[in-house]
């Protein structure tokens, strides 16, 4: 720091001594300095040289009081993992392994994993040894292979053989492995960039689709009445106990003409009592004028797509122009329809409108927050772009409404694949229909609150549309849409954002990353570790930017959710294991701020018994006796279920760890950390401690 130049003793002796001066100013809050010569030491800059002392020790003082807090903060982190590592890993107290994976895939990508964790910790043993024996050769990069007068003891000559055989026959493989995710890595980022730049140009020239003048107003000049088209709305469920009454409530209370809307209860439930409580909501709905109907299949054959598929057989369907789908935890808005259905008239392309979702429980823990920042740029930035720019983005199975014809001009609802929202929508592309996003229109529901309903639902989502390209990649190559159209579907909607994005994620940061830090010679950068994935996580958090402070956790569990997202893109591509296994994500029932005041407002004004039953049947009857039942039963709390272990993520956090230390020894600095933090990420995944556990 350079010296201050203080001149105030110069000026003493140049300056005239003179009488003191008294300077007043006329402001009513005025202030008086007395001057009494040159001579006099000036009091005020000593006083304020004391207090910028005094409030320079004060601002020290509060920094290490943070920083003491900081530190605090971690060790009580620290003695808490470790402590729910001693409870649940070596005495095993309150939890439960994963279910057994059954198929082939399963058992090998485990073995595999295990196997790699086993040799880095053997290699590891070896490194430590040699950097305590002085053996240093590893921390250059230009290795210095002894000759046979340096060679001392045995051990040293099978460690100088390690070193040749790795830098002959291990290293070039790992580099040119790494240097091909690196490559799809990029593509995938420059991918996520345009898209993102996208976004910004909409945003700026504010396009958004339009409905220009009174819609439903009708064309017959004699006519001064509204025409309102015949729409169906289905809610497709199976066991949603938690969900299916406020679901069932918010479609009914839809703003439409009621003799042009029919509502359809598509229960798959196994359950006894829980199809009981659905059809006693769904009578009370009906007695109420509601135009609703409740059908229940006895195989539940295809899963949603079956049920679907069925519902759609009906006769009465055909007098019906468009349908509506909303999932059994959605909870659309009274004017979900008016402003969904109006972008049809005079658009006969148009055979798709799709919704945006909101979440209800975006803020009930650190899972909701993560998977929020995803979702929103999926909706954001991935479907608005798509739908603006290229006319067609995947149908997401709810909020949305399509044009009758549309299906039936695409073949309908098909069981081929666990994903039947993306696998029409892909058809109806081939066909020539147009979709429209509305970002606009926002559908609240749920997204799951444990981890575990949260893999098997991303399993679901991965493994599917895998398993959907195998079967339409002939259908799209032999298709009359353009050669762009057909690029499009095939080099970024499927491989690129389906099978790249798993595939480099899990080998790049799970695989290779670990293994330079064995075989050093294959050196991975540190922009393709930092920089790039720091950026597109800045990318990712845009259209979320309260949860900026989540950063860091959601570039390191997207890490940690590459080893399901890769296992699940394997099954589905190779038709192995689960890849057909549809599991119902597990709901926890939470409710709009706008729900709890119609339930407030709904109990103020009950509605007598004899009104509900008037010129109800005698099964009618019955079934609401039955919801009276059944009720005591369903209002009973939820009980917290054990914790599960996760082999897979276990032992992929001791092996970063392991690597982690291997960095150590190395001194790399950033590689170091990540594996560290990386490692504390999937350590923390595989012991269930993040999310909730509701049965």
């Amino acid at each position: 720091m350079a010296p201050r130049l203080n001149f105030s003793a110069l000026w003493a002796k140049e300056i005239r001594k003179g009488t003191p001066v008294v300077v007043t100013m006329e402001n009513p809050n005025y202030s008086v300095v007395e001057i009494d010569g040159p001579d006099v030491p000036i009091q005020p800059v000593d006083k304020d040289r004391g207090k910028n002392a005094k409030q320079f020790t004060w601002v020290l003082l509060l920094k290490a009081h943070r920083a003491v807090g900081c530190v605090s903060w971690l060790a009580n982190l620290l003695w808490v993992l470790l402590g729910a590592i001693k409870k649940r890993l070596i005495f095993g107290q309150g939890v439960a392994m994963e279910s057994g994976d059954k198929s082939i895939r399963g058992r090998m990508l485990f073995r595999f994993i295990r196997g790699f964790l086993l040799v880095s910790l053997a290699v590891l043993a070896f490194e430590v040894i040699a950097h305590f024996n002085g053996w240093h050769y590893f921390q250059n990069s230009n290795l210095h292979i002894p000759k046979t007068t340096e060679i001392q003891g045995w051990s040293h000559m099978v460690y100088v053989a390690w070193l040749e055989f790795r830098a002959d026959y291990i290293a070039p493989p790992i580099q040119s492995l790494s240097n091909f995710c690196v490559a799809l890595f990029i593509i995938q980022s420059l991918d996520r960039l345009l898209l993102s730049i996208g976004m910004f140009w909409i945003k700026y020239k504010k396009i958004k689709p339009r409905i220009d003048g009174d819609t439903f107003k009708s064309e017959d000049v004699e006519s001064s009445g509204y025409e309102y088209p015949m729409v169906l709305v289905q809610i497709p469920m199976c066991n949603e106990i938690e969900v299916y009454e406020q679901s069932i409530s918010a479609v009914c209370e839809l703003d439409w003409p009621r003799d042009r809307l029919l509502i359809q209860v598509l229960d798959d439930s196994s359950d006894e009592n829980i199809m009981c409580l659905i059809r006693g909501e769904v009578s009370k709905w009906s007695q109420r004028g509601v135009n609703i109907i409740y059908r229940h299949r006895l195989l539940r054959t295809g899963y949603k797509a079956g049920n679907l598929k069925s519902a759609m057989s009906c006769d009465y369907v055909k007098n019906y122009e468009f349908v509506a789908i909303f999932d059994a935890d959605f909870q659309p808005n009274s004017d979900f329809l008016k402003l969904t259905v109006p972008h049809f008239k005079g658009n006969p392309e148009l055979g798709l409108v799709q919704a945006r979702w909101a979440f209800v429980n975006k803020d009930e823990n650190l899972l909701t927050r993560l998977q929020n920042i995803n979702l929103c740029f999926h909706f954001e930035v991935e479907q608005q772009v798509n739908g603006v720019f290229l006319n067609f983005f995947g149908f997401n199975g709810t909020a949305g409404v399509w044009r009758i014809k549309a299906l039936e001009d695409s073949g309908g609802w098909l069981e081929r694949t666990t994903v039947e929202d993306m696998d029409i929508a892909v058809r109806a592309h081939l066909n020539g229909w147009k979709f429209i996003y509305l970002n606009d229109v926002k559908v609240l529901c749920e997204v799951p609150e444990s981890y575990e309903a949260y893999r098997k639902q991303q399993h679901r989502w991965h493994s599917g549309p895998m398993q959907l390209f195998r079967v339409c990649l002939p259908a799209i190559i032999a298709s009359k849409i353009s050669f762009w159209k057909k690029s499009n579907l095939i080099l970024l909607f499927f491989l690129l954002r389906k099978l790249v994005l798993p595939f480099y994620s899990f080998t790049l940061f799970c695989i290779i990353l670990p293994l330079t830090m064995f075989v050093p010679e294959a050196e991975l950068p540190l922009w393709v570790i930092c920089y790039i994935p720091v950026s597109m996580s800045f990318l990712n958090i845009l259209p979320a930017p309260k949860s900026f402070p989540f950063i860091v956790p959601y570039l390191l569990f997207e890490n940690t959710m590459s080893v399901t997202k890769f296992n699940a893109m394997v099954s589905g591509l190779f038709q192995l294991g689960s890849s057909y296994e549809w599991v119902v994500t597990k709901k926890a029932g939470r409710s709009s701020e706008s729900d709890l005041l119609a339930v407030v407002e709904s109990e103020s004004k009950p509605i007598s018994h004899p009104q509900i039953h008037r010129g109800a049947s005698e099964s009618e009857l019955s079934e609401l006796n039955k919801l009276m039942e059944q009720q005591a039963v369903s209002s009973l709390p939820p009980k917290k279920k054990v914790n599960k272990i996760y082999k897979k993520e276990l032992a992929l956090a001791f092996l970063l760890l392991t690597a982690s230390v291997r960095s150590l020894l190395s001194a790399q600095g950033i590689h170091f950390y990540f594996l560290l933090f990386q490692g504390v990420t999937f350590l923390l995944v595989g012991l269930d401690l993040i999310g909730e556990q509701m049965s």
